[in-house]
Formats: structure tokens, sequence, C-alpha cells
């Protein structure tokens, strides 16, 4: 994946992940299913101009939906942890 503008599809701002980035520095996406660790990690870097120590991946897979008589799955989706160098931190998430 040449672009990296398409590899982050968007932050995940749960309560879990909000407790990861206070005690671990941790930060979590949601990340292009075809982009690889080094193409996130590279894109993290660039845009938020922080260096990534490691990236750990995790592939959802779609859920089955019914809507009245149809059946049919939820597109699966990838997530990203990222870890921060100490003292590193991505400062959009300090507001929300």
């Amino acid at each position: 994946m040449k672009d990296i503008y398409r590899v982050i599809v968007k932050p995940l701002v749960t309560e879990k992940s909000s407790i990861l980035q206070g005690e671990d520095n941790k930060y979590t996406f949601e990340t292009n299913l075809h982009a690889n660790k080094r193409e996130i990690k590279a894109a993290v870097e660039e845009f938020f101009s922080v260096k990534v120590t490691n990236v750990r991946t995790c592939v959802y897979h779609g859920k089955r939906v019914r809507v009245g008589k149809r059946h049919g799955f939820k597109s699966k989706w990838k997530k990203a942890m990222v870890t921060l160098k100490e003292g590193d931190s991505i400062e959009f998430y300090e507001g929300v």
C-alpha cells in the first residue's frame, strides 16, 4: 500500500483504549484491512511525529446480521494497537 493516508481509517476511543493510553502509552486505530504492521508504523510516525516501538494487529470478522427476512454479514475490519516511545503522546486524544 503506497498511500499512507489510506492506512489509518479512524482512531478507536473506548473505555479500554483510554485506560491503555494512560497506563501503557498504547493507542488504538481502525486500519485498512490490507495494511501490514510496517505500513501502520510508518503512517502513525508520519501523521503524528512520534516514535512507534510496537504494533499489534487483529482482524475482526463481520458479524451476521438480519434485516427482515434477509441475512447478511457486516464487513470485517482490522484494529491496530500502537505502543509509543516513553514521553511521546498523540495530542488529539487528550481532548476526547
